[in-house]
C-alpha cells in the first residue's frame, strides 16, 4: 500500500488562529505515516507558497490544517487547479462546513436537529435576541474552531462584550440557543453511502468548560469512549452524524459535534472537515475504540485522497 502512495506532503501550520494546533496535528500525522514506510514530508503553508508546493513534487497531500485557508475550501480549490489529490472534503463541503451559519441552513433543510440561532450585527436588538433565543445563549464567530471567540452569555449586560469578541475574529457573528446537557462527538470516515460513524465520545470538561486550554493543553478534561449511552441512542447519534456528513457532501473524514440535552435529545452543533490529530484529539480516540491504530487511521485517510473536480481533458 505505502509504495503506491508516492511522495506525500503533510500540509500543516498555515495562517489561521488554529496554527499551533495544526503544527501538532501535522507532526503527528507525518510521524505516523513515516512509521508505515510512507515517503511523507512536512509542508508549512504558513511559510511556503503554492509555487513551493508545486516544486515539492508531491503525488498527494494530507491536509492537517485547521481553520481558514486550510479547512474552508480555499486551499482545496487551489489543489483542484493543481490536479493534486488531497484528503478530506472538497471545496464546496469544506466551505459550507466552515461556515456554521450555512451549515445550519443545510441541516435544517434536511430536517436535522440543530439549535435555534440568529445572525448578529452591531445593530442587533438585545431584546430581540433574548426573546428569540432565551438566556443563557452562545455567541461565537461562525468561521472559527477550537472554541476561539466563543462566549456563554448569561445576562443581557454581557451581550455587547461577547459580540465584540466574536466580531474580532469574524465579519459575521452567530448567536445560538444554549443547550444544557452532555457534550458528545462522533468521528465519521469514508464518503457517500460508504461513510461510517466511529464510536461516540463524551467530553467531560471541568465545570463544562471545554475551551482551548481544556482541549489542547490541560489534562483535566476526561473523555469517555465509547460514551456510556443506551445502544439505541448511540445508534441514533451514528445515524445523525452520517446524515449530517452526507447533507454537506463531506468526504474522506470528519467529526460531528453534538449536545445531548437533559431530555436525551441530540442537537448538532457543527461539522469539522479537518479535525485535530493531536495527542488530545478525538478522531484518533474514536478510531482506537473501533480497533484502528493512529497510524492505520492516517493511512486510511491518506489512501482516500483525490481531486473532486473531474474536468474533461483539454486537447
Amino acid at each position: 500500500m505505502s509504495s503506491n502512495l508516492g511522495r506525500v506532503g503533510v500540509l500543516y501550520g498555515g495562517h489561521s488562529a488554529e496554527r499551533e494546533v495544526s503544527l501538532m496535528s501535522g507532526q503527528g500525522v507525518h510521524d505516523a505515516l513515516r512509521s508505515k514506510g510512507i515517503d511523507a514530508h512536512l509542508f508549512d503553508t504558513g511559510r511556503y507558497t503554492l509555487v513551493d508546493l508545486i516544486n515539492a513534487g508531491f503525488d498527494r497531500v494530507f491536509i492537517a490544517l485547521h481553520g481558514r485557508y486550510g479547512e474552508d475550501g480555499t486551499l482545496q480549490g487551489a489543489l483542484e487547479l493543481l490536479h493534486l489529490p488531497y484528503t478530506g472534503s472538497g471545496t464546496l463541503a469544506s466551505s459550507l462546513a466552515m461556515n456554521k451559519i450555512m451549515t445550519k441552513k443545510v441541516w435544517l433543510q434536511h430536517g436535522l436537529p440543530t439549535p435555534a440561532y440568529m445572525v448578529m450585527d452591531a445593530e442587533t436588538s438585545v431584546d430581540e435576541l433574548i426573546d428569540a433565543l432565551g438566556l443563557p445563549l452562545i455567541i461565537k464567530p461562525p468561521h472559527e474552531g477550537s472554541t476561539l471567540g466563543i462566549t456563554k452569555v448569561t445576562t443581557r449586560e454581557e451581550v455587547a462584550a461577547a459580540y465584540r469578541l466574536a466580531a474580532s475574529y469574524d465579519e459575521q457573528v452567530l448567536a445560538e440557543q444554549f443547550i444544557k446537557g452532555r457534550e458528545l462527538t462522533v468521528p465519521v470516515l469514508g464518503s457517500g453511502a460508504s461513510a461510517r460513524a466511529l464510536p461516540v465520545i463524551e467530553i467531560v470538561a471541568p465545570d463544562g468548560n471545554y475551551d482551548y486550554e481544556h482541549k489542547y493543553i490541560s489534562n483535566d478534561t476526561q473523555y469517555v469512549c465509547p460514551a456510556e449511552l443506551p445502544a439505541e441512542l448511540s445508534a441514533e447519534l451514528a445515524r445523525l452524524s452520517e446524515e449530517a456528513y452526507r447533507a454537506l457532501e463531506c468526504e474522506g473524514w470528519g467529526r460531528a459535534d453534538f449536545m445531548l440535552d437533559e431530555s436525551g435529545k441530540p442537537w448538532l452543533l457543527e461539522m469539522n472537515t479537518s479535525p485535530g490529530m493531536t495527542s488530545h484529539s478525538l478522531v484518533p480516540m474514536g478510531a482506537k475504540a473501533a480497533g484502528m491504530s493512529y497510524a492505520d487511521l492516517c493511512v486510511e485517510i491518506l489512501s482516500s485522497a483525490s481531486c473532486k473536480v473531474h474536468s474533461p481533458s483539454v486537447a
